[in-house]
């Protein structure tokens, strides 16, 4: 099988080309804006190609390598709360309109495309347990920008089934649950209040001595290690049976639902236990923070998100086996081991 994955070079994408060369036989080419990390995968020989370059920009490339491939995974995008509040147009022009021209692609050349929806999606929905095909998707006011992003991924799931339904694309969705692990955002993203929660609370722990929870550190949501979502990803690519083909999947730890200041406490609590990490723990403060002081008015939220994994647990035989406490344990030792190699997350 011959893969091509856009944004290679980021968090789910290193990790997903990582896993395919070492448990397949498969081919991977690979585009992003960068390669720092997948700097070793490169010398691999099944790592054909990587192209260098910006999606706004390089549409031709990437119709090349989508005819080259068999399945194609249009990773590139904005995952970032804090971005695609500053930046609502370039987020839908990313999510919505770039990727939108690789469905386009995929339908023209009769590839398997696999989609990176989110559990944003979701939104306000009020129910106790997330499911793919029953849940009703709710957003909020138009002046919140939050629900952009939420917005980009729903209308591209739509396209996607309506090119189906219309021209025949073959194709899977995936909805990620707050996946952690290594390489998630760099500390760089951190210092200007940009980085995802594990990265961010890591980054406030060790330079700022405190942890700032946004509107109390209320909110709920249901963590998953990255080794498990690969390992779900790679089953919805796999397709065995043919029984990923037109479907969504949720791919998340309902085990792991934690409010924010538990997750935070978590998180302090076993950086306690890591000597490069032991003396900032130990002193380390939480404080409460106004939402819109931290992200502006146009900021939402949503009080609890759980995701249903039965669909994927009985189609292709996943489910999610890593606790919470172990997911932040070994992202902790990815830090604590980086050193050098690793000075753009420290």
């Amino acid at each position: 099988m011959r893969v091509f994955i856009t944004g290679v070079n980021g968090f789910i994408g290193s990790h997903l080309a990582e896993a395919i060369l070492r448990e397949t036989d498969w081919e991977v080419s690979g585009f992003d804006l960068a390669s720092g990390n997948i700097t070793s995968l490169l010398k691999e020989e099944r790592f054909t190609a990587f192209r260098k370059g910006d999606v706004f920009k390089d549409g031709r490339r990437i119709e090349e390598q989508v005819e080259w491939c068999d399945v194609v995974l249009p990773l590139a995008g904005v995952a970032k709360p804090a971005i695609y509040l500053k930046k609502p147009i370039w987020t839908y022009e990313l999510d919505f309109e770039q990727n939108l021209r690789i469905v386009r692609m995929c339908s023209l050349y009769d590839k398997r495309l696999i989609f990176p929806s989110t559990s944003e999606v979701y939104g306000l929905c009020g129910d106790g347990e997330l499911k793919e095909d029953e849940s009703p998707l709710v957003t909020g006011p138009i002046s919140k920008m939050r629900w952009i992003y939420s917005c980009s991924k729903q209308m591209m799931d739509r396209m996607i089934f309506a090119y189906s339904q219309e021209y025949g694309l073959n194709f899977s969705i995936f909805r990620p649950f707050n996946w952690v692990g290594p390489r998630l955002d760099t500390f760089k993203d951190a210092e200007a209040r940009e980085a995802r929660a594990v990265t961010q609370m890591i980054y406030d722990v060790l330079h700022r001595g405190r942890v700032s929870l946004v509107g109390g550190g209320n909110q709920r949501r249901s963590f998953t290690w990255i080794g498990d979502a690969i390992e779900g990803l790679m089953a919805v690519i796999r397709n065995d049976g043919g029984r990923a083909a037109g479907e969504i999947f949720n791919i998340g730890n309902p085990f792991n639902n934690c409010s924010m200041r538990e997750f935070s406490v978590m998180l302090i609590e076993e950086m306690k236990k890591f000597h490069a990490f032991s003396q900032q723990a130990e002193a380390a403060k939480l404080s409460d923070t106004d939402a819109a002081e931290h992200y502006g008015e146009t900021y939402d939220d949503t009080d609890n998100r759980v995701p249903s994994v039965e669909k994927i647990e009985r189609l292709l035989g996943w489910r999610p086996r890593t606790p919470l406490r172990d997911s932040l344990r070994m992202t902790l030792e990815w830090y604590a081991k980086a050193g050098k190699a690793g000075a753009e997350y420290l």
